[in-house]
C-alpha cells in the first residue's frame, strides 16, 4: 500500500530541492575562482547547460531507469498526492545534475563544450540511475543479497558514494583520457602552477555549497516525519572537522580551507543518519586531511591534471563517507546501528567500479568519435563559448574589451 504524503512533505521535499539547486551556483563559483580568467565565463555557460541537458536525461530516461517510474500520465494524475512524486522527481534530479557539475571541475579549461554535453546525457541518463537504482531502489537482487551475506544493506543516506564518488570516479576517467592542460607540466615533469583566479569566488562557492549541503543531507528524509536533527548536527560537525584537517594539512592555504568543510560534508553523506556526532567529526576530519594529501599527490607526483581536484574531493572523500558509515555507524562505536562494515566496503567497492569503467568508456568513446578536447589555439585563447557584444542603440559607446 502506497504511503500518504501530505501537502508539508511536498513542501518538505520541495525546498531540499530548491537548496540542492543553489548548491549549482556554488559549483559554479568554485570553479570560475579556480580557473584562469580567461576560462571564467565558459564555467558559468558549462554548468548552467549541464544541468538542462541532464534535466531532460533524467527525466525522460534516467527516473525511469533508477525508479521505474514514468511521467507518461495525464496531468491529473501526475498531480496525486499534491504531486508528491513530482517533487521528489525534482530532488532526486539535483542529485543526478551534481554528477557533471562534478566532472566539469576537473576536465575544465581544455575540454570541448558540445562533447562534454553530450557526456552529460549519457551519465545523467544512463549511468548514473543505474547504480542509483541498485543502491536507493533495491534493483536486481544485489541489496538482498548484501543483507544476507553481511547482516545488514549498503547504506547510503545522501549519496557520499551514489553521488559523489560516482560523479569523483567518473571525473578521474575523463581526466585522464583528457589530458593535462596545456603548459601544465614541462617536458622535465615539473609543475607549472596556475593558481586560482579569484579567491573570493572560490570561497562564495564553497559557502554557497556548505548552507545548501543541509538541504542535500537533511531533506534525504524526503518527508517531514522521517526528518532528523542528528542528520544537522553530523553534518555540522563534519564540515568543522574537515575545515581544521584541511587548516592544518594545507598549511592555512585558502584554497584547500575552503574545500576542507565539503571534503568532511561530502564524507558524512552516508553515514549522517547513523552516526553519533563525534563519530562524524572524526569522519569530516580525516576527508579534509585526505583530501589535500591526495590533491598534492595527483598533481605533483601523478600528473594528473584535475583542475579542482574533483576526485580527491569526491571520489575518494565519498568512498572514505560509504566506509565510514559502516565503522562509526556502528552501535560499538555511539552509532544507530543497523550498518554493516562489509556491505559498506562491498557497495562503496561497487560504485566506484561502475563509475570507473563508466569514465574510461564514455571519454574514451566520445574522444574517438568527435574529439574531447580542444585546440591549442582555442584552450590558449580560453575554450569555445563566444562573448557577442550587444548593444542598445547603434551608436552607444562603450569599450570592447
Amino acid at each position: 500500500m502506497e504511503a500518504t504524503r501530505t501537502s508539508g512533505d511536498v513542501l518538505f521535499i520541495l525546498l531540499g530541492a530548491i537548496m540542492v539547486l543553489a548548491m549549482h551556483a556554488g559549483f559554479a563559483f568554485l570553479e570560475v575562482g579556480t580557473v584562469r580568467r580567461k576560462n571564467q565565463v565558459n564555467a558559468l555557460v558549462k554548468i548552467m547547460v549541464d544541468f538542462s541537458i541532464s534535466t531532460i536525461a533524467y527525466f525522460f530516461i534516467g527516473y525511469g531507469v533508477a525508479y521505474g517510474v514514468g511521467f507518461l500520465q495525464g496531468a491529473e494524475a501526475l498531480s496525486a498526492q499534491n504531486g508528491y512524486e513530482l517533487v521528489k522527481f525534482f530532488f532526486l534530479l539535483t542529485f543526478a545534475a551534481a554528477i557533471p557539475a562534478i566532472i566539469s571541475g576537473g576536465i575544465a579549461e581544455r575540454a570541448k563544450f558540445n562533447t562534454q554535453m553530450a557526456a552529460t546525457f549519457m551519465l545523467v541518463g544512463l549511468v548514473y540511475p543505474f547504480f542509483e537504482g541498485i543502491a536507493w531502489n533495491d534493483h536486481y537482487g544485489i541489496q538482498a543479497w548484501l543483507n544476507t551475506a553481511f547482516g545488514a544493506k549498503f547504506h547510503d543516506f545522501a549519496g557520499s558514494v551514489v553521488v559523489h564518488a560516482m560523479g569523483g570516479w567518473i571525473a578521474l576517467g575523463a581526466v585522464i583520457v583528457l589530458g593535462a592542460r596545456r603548459g601544465r607540466y614541462s617536458k622535465d615533469g615539473r609543475l607549472h602552477a596556475f593558481p586560482p583566479s579569484n579567491i573570493p569566488f572560490l570561497a562564495l562557492g564553497a559557502w554557497i555549497l556548505t548552507v545548501g549541503w543541509f538541504g542535500f543531507n537533511v531533506m534525504s528524509a524526503q518527508t517531514v516525519q522521517a526528518v532528523s536533527g542528528l542528520v544537522a548536527l553530523n553534518s555540522l560537525m563534519a564540515l568543522v572537522g574537515g575545515t581544521l584537517a584541511a587548516l592544518v594539512a594545507g598549511k592555512n592555504d585558502p584554497g584547500f580551507v575552503h574545500n576542507g568543510p565539503l571534503a568532511g560534508l561530502v564524507a558524512v553523506c552516508a553515514g549522517s543518519d547513523v552516526m553519533h556526532p563525534l563519530g562524524a567529526l572524526v569522519t569530516g576530519a580525516v576527508a579534509g586531511g585526505l583530501f589535500v594529501w591526495a590533491f598534492t599527490l595527483t598533481q605533483n607526483r601523478w600528473k594528473i591534471d584535475d583542475v579542482l581536484g574533483v576526485w580527491p574531493l569526491h571520489g575518494l572523500c565519498g568512498a572514505w563517507g560509504g566506509i565510514a558509515a559502516g565503522i562509526f555507524g556502528a552501535k560499538a562505536l555511539g552509532g544507530m546501528g543497523g550498518v554493516s562494515f562489509g556491505a559498506q566496503i562491498a557497495g562503496t567497492l561497487m560504485g566506484v567500479a561502475i563509475a570507473t569503467a563508466a569514465g574510461f568508456a564514455v571519454y574514451g568513446m566520445l574522444k574517438i568519435a568527435f574529439g574531447i578536447r580542444l585546440d591549442a589555439e582555442e584552450e590558449f585563447e580560453g575554450a569555445d563559448i563566444t562573448i557577442h557584444k550587444i548593444t542598445a542603440t547603434p551608436d552607444t559607446n562603450t569599450e570592447e574589451r
